[in-house]
């Protein structure tokens, strides 16, 4: 029996953001950066292999590590050339960890992974046999000459391979440079260049085919200009070129009839917080960069992407949610769900960990913005006091010997998860808590229906109950902390 798909996708205890999906062989396969539980900077696990047959997206595989960080030259692996001039000024890490990546199918039928280092400007080719094998390091992508390219930064790689050649994508345009060199760079926004059929030699190229901050204005980018995260697709006739914007915790796009753009602006598909979504100015989450890919998964249009956990920039969990394509082309902004993959509601009679939600937020809306980073030589600064934020703890009996729990629920937090499928039948609200305080069930929205109470006073995990009825249909569900501090790990609807 096929299990319930939710958000985040992978379990719990997997970091995998910057997701680019792709189908091979009638699996999906995610491919990511890694990041860790409690972590403290971006990127620093290996590459790991994530996949799932597309007719069933509850049953992911663990693929194992596909691709060692320092398997790169840069990082120490074996190289018979000069490396390339890598480097954007001093005082940077010598072990460089492994940014968001790309892959695609070459011409010859392998498999290619580009990928960027943290601390160095130039983008790094592995190739494997199969789409989740032992990746084996190839080349940098470079000039005929040797050299790197000077237009853009060579960060955040999308790669597109067709009949008409194999097109890599690449940018970071930042308002300002944020590390020693990056003055001296062209980022004006997002580049193409084209590939000979190695797979890492320059043909064409490069040619500015998104806007950043710095090129935006009058442009139809002028709004949301692009920052990062280049990721390309195509569906139909048209190439769509998503990206992250310098908002940076929504993905938009861009499209155009031929791979080499230039892309016109479309609008926005996702935002972690639903900035924008119907509207919304407040958002539902604490926010953080974002990342991720369009891929059509056995009819279905989704857009993957990532979320942040533990109050940091640095434990990303991916998630994904249905889009569709209009007539016209364009793709209207959807929201974030809990259901993600499922393709529907989940069922309400069931128990659900806390974990899945998809609205988190602190007792004044107002001031609920973004998670806590690091400045580049800074130590993390501590978390905000109201702030409530999905973590996990040490626990003999979970998986992987953890649970997972969202974590310093005061009065006036919201937890929300969308959407659950009623029946009617449902008779009581089992909550996992542990504290002392008040939660309010309500339907729809913060401001609902109350559908129930519940009251715990436990300095341990304590089931507390109370009765419902007369419910039917889909609905989102929130949960209201009236008064106390309390911690909140699962519910269960029967």
């Amino acid at each position: 029996m096929k299990k319930l798909a939710v958000n985040p996708y992978l379990p719990f205890w997997e970091t995998v953001p910057d997701g680019e999906p792709h189908v091979f062989d009638g699996r999906v396969y995610v491919y990511g950066s890694h990041d860790a539980l409690k972590g403290e900077a971006f990127c620093v696990g290996d590459y790991v292999g994530w996949s799932a047959p597309v007719d069933d997206l509850s049953d992911w595989r663990y693929e194992g590590v596909i691709y060692r960080r320092d398997q790169d030259p840069i990082n120490g692996g074996s190289y018979d050339k000069p490396l390339p001039n890598y480097k954007m000024g001093e005082g940077r890490p010598e072990e460089h960890n492994l940014y968001a990546p790309d892959v695609a199918q070459g011409p010859d039928g392998r498999y290619y992974l580009f990928y960027a280092l943290s601390g160095a400007n130039v983008l790094s080719v592995a190739v494997c046999d199969t789409p989740a094998g032992q990746y084996e390091f190839l080349d940098y992508v470079l000039l005929p000459d040797g050299s790197v390219p000077k237009q853009g930064m060579m960060f955040d790689p999308g790669i597109l391979c067709e009949e008409s050649g194999n097109y890599l994508y690449y940018g970071f345009c930042p308002p300002v440079a944020f590390a020693p060199g990056m003055e001296k760079l062209n980022t004006d926004g997002a580049f193409l260049v084209k590939l000979a059929d190695d797979m890492h030699t320059i043909v064409e190229g490069p040619k500015l085919v998104a806007n950043g901050c710095q090129t935006a204005k009058g442009t139809s980018y002028e709004a949301h200009p692009f920052f990062e995260a280049s990721s390309i697709r195509k569906f139909g006739d048209l190439y769509y070129f998503v990206y992250s914007s310098l908002q940076g915790n929504e993905l938009c796009y861009g499209t155009a009839k031929t791979p080499d753009g230039p892309f016109d602006f479309g609008g926005v598909i996702i935002s972690n917080g639903d900035m924008g979504y119907q509207g919304n100015t407040l958002p539902t989450n604490y926010m953080g960069n974002n990342h991720g890919g369009l891929m059509e998964i056995n009819g279905q249009l989704y857009i993957f992407w990532h979320r942040q956990t533990h109050g940091t920039m640095y434990s990303r969990q991916g998630c994904a949610d249905k889009v569709e394509i209009l007539p016209d082309g364009s793709i209207p902004q959807v929201e974030i769900t809990s259901c993600g993959l499922n393709n529907g509601p989940l069922p309400a009679k069931n128990r659900y960990e806390s974990y899945i939600a998809c609205h988190l937020t602190g007792p004044d809306r107002t001031k609920v913005g973004g998670v806590i980073m690091a400045r580049p030589g800074q130590s993390l600064p501590p978390l905000p006091a109201e702030m409530p934020y999905i973590t996990e703890e040490d626990c003999p009996s979970g998986e992987k010997g953890l649970k997972p729990y969202v974590y310093n629920l005061s009065t006036g937090c919201l937890v929300g998860f969308k959407y659950l499928a009623f029946d009617g039948s449902e008779q009581s609200l089992t909550l996992e808590l542990r504290g002392k305080g008040t939660i309010k069930a309500l339907l729809d929205s913060p401001e609902g229906r109350e559908i129930g109470r519940i009251s715990c006073d436990s300095k341990t995990w304590a089931q507390a109950s109370c009765p419902i009825a007369n419910i039917s249909g889909a609905h989102a569900l929130y949960f209201a902390v009236e008064d106390g501090k309390l911690d909140f790990a699962s519910f269960t609807i029967a």
